[in-house]
C-alpha cells in the first residue's frame, strides 16, 4: 500500500480514490483528503504540500464552501500571503463582484464591524482589498465567511489565481455579451414588422404573434445576459445601499415588464429590441471598462511575473534546482550571465553588471562587486554570480514593492473619498429625479411619462462619476512605479501638484553618501592605527553613510558596550572601561568651525583625533535644483552637518536656503515653521536622524540607499536612488489632477446637460443609453492617457 497523499495514512489497494493534481497522479485514502486535496490545489495553495512540516489528521467530508475557507487558516498556507506586522496580521484579497464604489463602501462598512478586524480597504479598480486583523481575536476563515455574508467572493490575491479569474471573467462576459448580441439581432428583425408606419396594413393576428415572439427571444437576455446587473443592483438594496446597477436594473425590468403588460392585455408598445439593445450596450461597456481596469492595474501585478521559478542551490559542494521561493536566508545561489536573480542577497563571488530597471526604471545596467547587494527579479547582464540570499521571497524588495504600491492604492486621497460620496448621494438624487419626472408627465401627457422617466434613469446613470477617480489614480501610480518612484501613502498624488518648496537633507541625498576618509589628525597621545581602530568599533553596525568610511579599519577584537546613538550628533559607547564618542564638530568641539566635512573621536580625558571626510556632489544635483528654480520651486537645504562643508554644498549648487547644525527637532521645527508661512514642504532625506521630519512633512520621499526607518517614515521612495525623479514625479501627479478634473468636468457636464433634456422627453431610451456607455468608455480612455507620460 501507498501512503495517502493528504494524510498519509495507508491507501487501501481497492480503495479507488485518485485524482491528477499540478499533472501527477495522487492517491488518497478517502474521498473526504481527497477533496480538500482538490480545494488546496484549485485554490493555487499547492505549495502548502512542499512547505508542511508534517501531515494534517484524515480529513472529513464537510460543505464545500465552509472547507474551502477553513484551510485558508492554516499557517503553512498563510506564509505564501500573510504579512505578519507585530501581533497583527494583513493580507492582499481579490474581490469577486464589485462594480463600483457603493461596492466598496459597503464591503468596508460591513467588515469593519467584524471582531478583531483593524482595517479593511477596498479598491474598485484593482478589485483587490486590504485586510488588517488580529488573529487572537478572529480567523482569516470567518473574515472571508464575512464577505461571502453580503455576496461578494474574497480569496487571497495571487497573481496567477487572479489571471485565471479574470480569463473566467472574461468567457463569462463574452457569452452573456454574445446571446444578447444575437438575440437583439433576431428581436430587431421581427420589431422591424411592428413598425405601423412602414407596414400600416398588416393583420393584427400577425402583429401579435410577432409580440410574442419578440418576447420570447427577449427572456434568455433578461434572465442570463442582465443577471450581473439584477444581482448587483439586489445586493445593494438587501445591505441598504444605492449602487449604480439599480437604476440600470430598474430601467430594464419596467420596460420589459410594461412589454409584457402591452404583450398579454394586446394593447400599448412594446420595446423588447430596445431593451435587448439596451442589455448589450451595456455589457460591452462594462467589458472594455474590466479590460481597461485590467490594463491600468497589470504593471504592479506584472512584477511578480519577473522573479524565476527556479534558482541553482549549492548543497554540500554540488548544485540542485530548487523552487525559488523556497529560498532560505544564509543560502547560497549561482546566477549564470542572462538569468535572472531568484532573491534578495549579496555577492560573496563574480563582479557583473545588473540590469535593475524592473525595479528602478532605469535601463542602464549598473555594477556590482562582491559585498553588493542584488535584488530578486534583476537581470545578470555579463558573469556568472555566487549570491547568499539575504531574505527569503516573501520579504524581497520586489514584494515591498507590490505591498506598498497596493497600500498606496487602497489608501483613497481626499478627492477620491469625496467622489465615493458623491456617487452614492447622486443615484439617490438620480431615483428622486426620476420619480418626480414621471409623476410631472403623468400629468402632462400619461402616455409619454413611462418611456420618459426611463429615458432619466438611463442616460444619467453615474458610471462615469464613479469611474473619474480611482482610474486615474490607478494608471498614475502604475505609471510612477514604471518611472522608479514607489508611492506608500495615498495623499501623495495630491499633495505633490500643490508643492512649494523642495528641501533636501545633504549627506546621502544630495551627495552621493559615499563618504571616503582622506583624513586623520592626531590632537591627542594615540597613534593613527588606534584611534581609526576605535573610530570603526563605535561605527560598526551602523547606516550612516559616514559609518561605511571607517568599515575597512573594523578590528572584532574590540567589544564596544552601552553603544548608543545620538541622532543628528554621532555614537557613543564603552571600550575597556572608558566612554568614547565620535561625532560632529558642534557636538564634541564646539566653537570651532571646520572648513570641510570633520568628525571627532572623544575619550573622557578629551579629543583624540580628527577625521576629515569627503563626499561627493550627485550628478544630476546641480540640473536638478536649476530645474526646481525654473518651475518656481524654492530649495533649502537641511543638514545636521555644521561645518564649511555644507556652505560649500549650498553655494555649488545655488540653494535658495540653507539650515545647518540641525537636529531632528529643529529640522520638525523648520518645517512647521515653513507650513505657517503657506509653504507646502517636500523633504528628502535617507538618514535615521530624518526619520520625524519625512514623517511630518507635506509630503516626503527617502532614497532607496537610506535607512530602513527612512523609508518606512516616508510617503514615497526613489527606486533608483536618482533625483531627477522628483520632478518626473510632480509631473505625473498634476497631470493626473488635471485629468480627474477633466473626467469630473465632463461626467457632471454630462449629467447636468442630459438631465434637463431627458425630463423634457427630448431623449429617447434608445439614445440615453447609447450617450452612458459613451460617457463612462470617454472617462476611462482619458485616464489611460496618463499611462502614456
Amino acid at each position: 500500500m501507498v501512503g495517502c497523499f493528504h494524510c498519509g495514512e495507508p491507501v487501501p489497494a481497492a480503495a479507488g480514490f485518485s485524482a491528477v493534481l499540478e499533472g501527477e497522479p495522487r492517491q488518497f485514502c478517502c474521498p473526504g483528503c481527497q477533496a480538500v486535496a482538490e480545494t488546496i490545489i484549485d485554490c493555487g495553495l499547492g505549495s502548502y504540500y512542499q512547505h508542511r512540516t508534517s501531515t494534517p489528521p484524515k480529513a472529513e467530508a464537510v460543505p464545500d464552501e465552509l472547507r474551502r475557507l477553513q484551510h485558508y487558516d492554516l499557517d503553512d498556507i498563510q506564509q505564501d500571503f500573510v504579512v505578519q506586522r507585530d501581533d497583527i496580521r494583513e493580507v492582499q484579497l481579490s474581490i469577486g463582484g464589485l462594480t463600483c464604489a457603493a461596492c466598496a463602501w459597503l464591503i468596508e462598512r460591513h467588515l469593519a464591524q467584524l471582531p478583531g478586524v483593524m482595517l479593511i480597504q477596498v479598491n474598485t479598480t484593482t478589485e483587490r482589498a486590504r485586510l488588517r486583523w488580529d488573529p487572537q481575536q478572529t480567523r482569516l476563515s470567518t473574515l472571508l465567511a464575512g464577505f461571502a455574508h453580503i455576496g461578494y467572493q474574497a480569496r487571497p490575491f495571487q497573481p496567477h489565481q487572479q489571471e485565471q479569474e479574470y480569463n473566467r471573467e472574461v468567457k463569462s462576459y463574452l457569452l452573456r455579451m454574445g446571446l444578447a448580441g444575437l438575440a437583439s439581432m433576431q428581436v430587431m428583425m421581427v420589431g422591424f414588422a411592428l413598425y405601423e408606419d412602414l407596414f400600416p396594413d398588416i393583420d393584427p393576428g400577425l402583429v401579435q404573434l410577432f409580440r410574442w415572439v419578440s418576447l420570447w427571444l427577449s427572456v434568455p437576455v433578461m434572465a442570463y445576459s442582465a443577471l450581473p446587473f439584477y444581482r448587483n443592483a439586489w445586493r445593494g438594496l438587501k445591505n441598504r445601499a444605492l449602487n449604480m446597477d439599480l437604476p440600470v436594473s430598474l430601467a430594464m425590468l419596467f420596460a420589459f415588464v410594461a412589454s409584457v403588460y402591452a404583450t398579454v392585455t394586446a394593447t400599448g408598445e412594446v420595446y423588447y429590441e430596445c431593451v435587448s439593445m439596451f442589455a448589450f450596450l451595456l455589457l460591452t461597456g462594462r467589458f472594455l471598462e474590466m479590460r481597461a481596469k485590467r490594463r491600468a492595474s497589470e504593471t504592479t501585478a506584472n512584477l511578480t511575473h519577473h522573479i524565476p521559478m527556479l534558482a541553482r542551490l549549492e548543497s554540500d559542494g554540488d548544485e540542485q534546482e530548487v523552487a525559488a521561493r523556497t529560498l532560505l536566508p544564509g543560502q547560497v545561489v549561482r546566477v549564470s550571465p542572462g538569468a535572472v536573480i531568484p532573491a534578495d542577497g549579496d555577492i560573496i563571488e563574480g563582479h557583473t553588471s545588473v540590469d535593475e530597471s524592473m525595479l528602478t526604471g532605469e535601463h542602464l545596467p549598473v555594477s556590482r562587486r562582491p559585498g553588493e547587494p542584488v535584488f530578486a527579479g534583476t537581470t545578470n547582464v555579463e558573469s556568472p554570480l555566487r549570491i547568499r540570499v539575504s531574505r527569503g521571497l516573501a520579504d524581497a524588495r520586489v514584494s515591498e514593492i507590490l505591498r506598498a504600491q497596493d497600500d498606496a492604492l487602497l489608501e483613497k486621497p481626499r478627492v477620491a473619498v469625496l467622489a465615493d460620496q458623491l456617487s452614492r448621494y447622486f443615484v439617490a438624487a438620480l431615483l428622486l429625479a426620476t420619480l418626480a419626472t414621471y409623476l410631472v408627465w403623468l400629468q402632462l401627457d400619461a402616455d409619454r411619462a413611462f418611456w420618459v422617466m426611463l429615458s432619466v434613469l438611463v442616460a444619467t446613470c453615474p458610471c462615469a462619476l464613479s469611474l473619474a477617480t480611482p482610474t486615474a489614480l490607478t494608471v498614475a501610480t502604475s505609471r510612477l512605479t514604471q518611472g522608479g518612484v514607489l508611492v506608500r501613502r495615498g495623499h501623495v498624488l495630491d499633495t505633490l501638484p500643490r508643492t512649494t518648496r523642495m528641501v533636501f537633507d545633504k549627506t546621502g541625498t544630495l551627495t552621493r553618501g559615499k563618504v571616503a576618509l582622506t583624513e586623520v589628525t592626531l590632537l591627542g597621545a594615540m597613534d593613527k592605527k588606534q584611534v581609526l581602530a576605535l573610530a570603526a568599533a563605535l561605527e560598526s553596525g551602523s547606516e550612516h553613510p559616514i559609518a561605511r568610511a571607517f568599515a575597512p579599519y573594523c578590528d572584532a577584537g574590540i567589544p564596544v558596550s552601552q553603544r548608543q546613538n545620538h541622532v543628528g550628533r554621532g555614537v557613543s559607547g564603552v571600550i575597556d572601561g572608558e566612554t568614547w564618542r565620535l561625532g560632529s564638530g558642534p557636538w564634541l568641539n564646539p566653537g570651532h568651525q571646520d572648513s570641510e566635512l570633520c568628525v571627532y573621536l572623544a575619550g573622557e580625558h578629551g579629543l583624540a583625533a580628527r577625521f576629515t571626510l569627503t563626499d561627493p556632489l550627485r550628478d544630476e544635483a546641480a540640473a536638478l535644483i536649476a530645474r526646481c528654480h525654473e518651475q518656481g520651486l524654492a530649495t533649502t537645504i537641511l543638514t545636521g552637518d555644521g561645518s564649511g562643508q555644507a556652505d560649500r554644498v549650498a553655494q555649488v549648487l545655488g540653494v535658495t536656503e540653507l539650515e545647518k547644525s540641525a537636529t531632528p527637532d529643529n529640522k520638525l521645527a523648520y518645517l512647521r515653521a515653513r507650513a505657517e508661512r503657506g509653504d507646502v514642504c517636500l523633504m528628502v532625506g535617507d538618514g535615521i536622524n530624518d526619520a520625524p521630519v519625512l514623517a511630518g512633512a507635506h509630503v516626503s520621499f527617502a532614497m532607496a540607499g537610506g535607512t530602513d526607518i527612512a523609508k518606512n517614515s516616508a510617503d514615497a521612495i526613489l527606486l533608483g536612488d536618482s533625483l531627477d525623479r522628483l520632478l518626473m514625479a510632480r509631473r505625473i501627479a498634476a497631470a493626473a489632477r488635471r485629468v480627474i478634473k477633466q473626467n469630473f468636468g465632463w461626467a457632471l457636464g454630462y449629467n447636468l446637460v442630459v438631465l434637463p433634456l431627458a425630463a423634457a422627453g427630448q431623449v429617447s431610451p434608445w439614445f440615453a443609453m447609447l450617450g452612458m456607455s459613451a460617457s463612462s468608455l470617454l472617462v476611462i480612455s482619458n485616464s489611460l492617457r496618463l499611462s502614456r507620460l
